[in-house]
């Protein structure tokens, strides 16, 4: 699809917040656009409130499926992350010759700017944040979109200065459908199992990933993290220079950022410059040590290319020497819904980790916190393997509550090893919490599982949690107020 798209006729699929944005954005071209949805106007939730918007853009709305005859006849296909690319009606229309892209590659065929793109397992959207929280911090123009939360095509329509950088998250299933995306700074923070559903196979979902690099040049940089061994292996996979992160202070890294005792360190070949220490990065959990050493790596090298003060090759550590990075580092507010601190209550602390929707990112969760807690699991199941998360789970928590599609399977491969309970809703999870934590605990919900048998998105499940937790500490105050008591 070129760039000039008024007068043709594109089939959007799928009216979640990148669909939605994609039919918006070429309404607004000039396109002819059908939107379709597998789902009634009924089964659509909060994806309702935008039919009106849409229609008076002239967008074509067809619910209750994707028809055939409808997509072979399409001059184009923008399909959201959500349709699998190998859905029947897609293979028709593939074969028919009809060019089918994903949002972000449609937001990469009109972006200006530098595009730090930012994939892997887990840590991406705290990444994505931070960069262009440390970029803005430091003077530069930055916008962040993508997987994060708002789609690329909202956040490119904001930007039109070429000096200004896009910073995006990154999915599997977006990757599946770029073509021409050219990410100038490519940074992949970690690789374990997940959407094994979606992607068949892990090695299907490793080369989702490796797509990121495939329009790197010798001019771009991969930022990569040394001590996953498959992210180290991608450095052969990019044309781009790399430059490596690394919690365990890695000898074999000639450019790199690193955790050297209590010092973050930025090595430049033969020079070696302190940025910070650990106890600037101001969210808790050592996965976040590494966090904050992926951001710093893309910040530095990202400003490099939009910065012209030094000779290309010198400009990181030039940058290093005259950006505030400690200050910027320790002002990072952190991300909603990542091991977001909600309350305490009666000396019990809740945390919101509903970003967590694998098992790799819930076990980053136990790491980061100190038990005994009371650990809220469940959702639709992602192909996972629950047993992985015996050792932890024996080790902090004192009761789980399980919940959604995924409850059963969870229950099995956990209660021999700690008290597992059965919710119906996230509602009762919660009040179950409170009747089992005692002063000193926590409460978390860290669901090792994707949120869409119940919620429309991780979003609404962690809002959900919260306004639980906001209408428990109500009652505790109403009740401490009058004299009552808890039990």
């Amino acid at each position: 699809m070129s760039v000039d798209v008024r007068g043709k006729t594109i089939v959007v699929m799928g009216l979640g917040e990148s669909g939605v944005a994609a039919s918006e954005f070429l309404a607004r071209r000039g396109a002819r656009v059908i939107a379709t949805d597998a789902k009634t106007e009924a089964e659509l939730g909060r994806a309702r409130e935008h039919l009106a918007t849409l229609r008076a853009l002239g967008v074509e709305i067809v619910l209750g499926g994707h028809p055939p005859e409808l997509l072979r006849a399409a001059e184009a296909i923008v399909v959201s992350p959500g349709v699998p690319p190998t859905l029947a009606a897609l293979e028709e229309a593939r074969r028919a010759g009809v060019p089918i892209i994903g949002e972000v590659e449609l937001a990469a065929r009109f972006l200006k700017g530098t595009l730090i793109g930012v994939t892997g397992t887990n840590g991406k959207t705290t990444v994505t944040a931070w960069i262009g929280d440390l970029l803005a911090r430091c003077g530069y123009c930055a916008h962040v979109g993508g997987n994060i939360g708002r789609a690329l095509v909202r956040v490119i329509e904001e930007v039109h200065d070429a000096r200004c950088c896009v910073v995006a998250e990154l999915s599997s299933f977006q990757l599946e459908t770029v073509e021409t995306l050219h990410p100038r700074v490519a940074v992949v923070t970690n690789i374990a199992p997940d959407h094994l559903n979606r992607h068949g196979s892990l090695e299907a979902y490793i080369a989702a990933k490796r797509r990121i690099f495939r329009h790197q040049t010798e001019a771009d940089w991969a930022v990569l993290n040394a001590d996953d061994p498959t992210v180290r292996a991608m450095a052969e996979a990019t044309r781009a220079r790399v430059l490596f992160f690394s919690r365990q202070a890695d000898a074999r890294i000639e450019r790199g950022v690193f955790l050297r005792g209590e010092e973050i360190v930025l090595r430049w070949e033969e020079q070696e410059r302190v940025l910070a220490h650990r106890s600037d990065v101001p969210l808790r959990g050592l996965h976040n040590v590494e966090n904050a050493l992926a951001a710093i790596g893309a910040m530095l090298v990202g400003a490099s290319l939009m910065d012209s003060r030094d000779e290309p090759e010198a400009r990181p550590f030039a940058l290093a020497r005259a950006l505030p990075v400690r200050e910027a580092l320790r002002a990072f507010p952190g991300v909603e819904h990542r091991l977001e601190w909600v309350a305490r209550i009666e000396g019990v602390d809740y945390y919101n980790d509903s970003k967590a929707t694998n098992v790799a990112s819930t076990l980053v969760a136990l790491e980061a916190l100190d038990g005994p807690l009371v650990l809220i699991l469940g959702g639709r199941d992602k192909g996972d393997d629950f047993t992985r998360l015996r050792p932890a789970v024996a080790e902090r928590a004192a009761h789980v509550l399980v919940l959604g599609e995924a409850a059963e399977k969870i229950r099995v491969a956990l209660e021999d090893v700690v008290p597992v309970t059965r919710c119906a809703t996230l509602e009762e999870a919660v009040h179950a919490a409170r009747r089992l934590a005692r002063p000193g605990m926590a409460v978390v919900l860290s669901p090792a599982c994707a949120s869409f048998d119940m919620f429309e998105n991780f979003e609404h499940r962690g809002r959900v949690f919260k306004e639980a937790v906001r209408r428990l500490a109500e009652e505790s105050s109403a009740a401490s107020r009058e004299g009552g008591d808890r039990w």
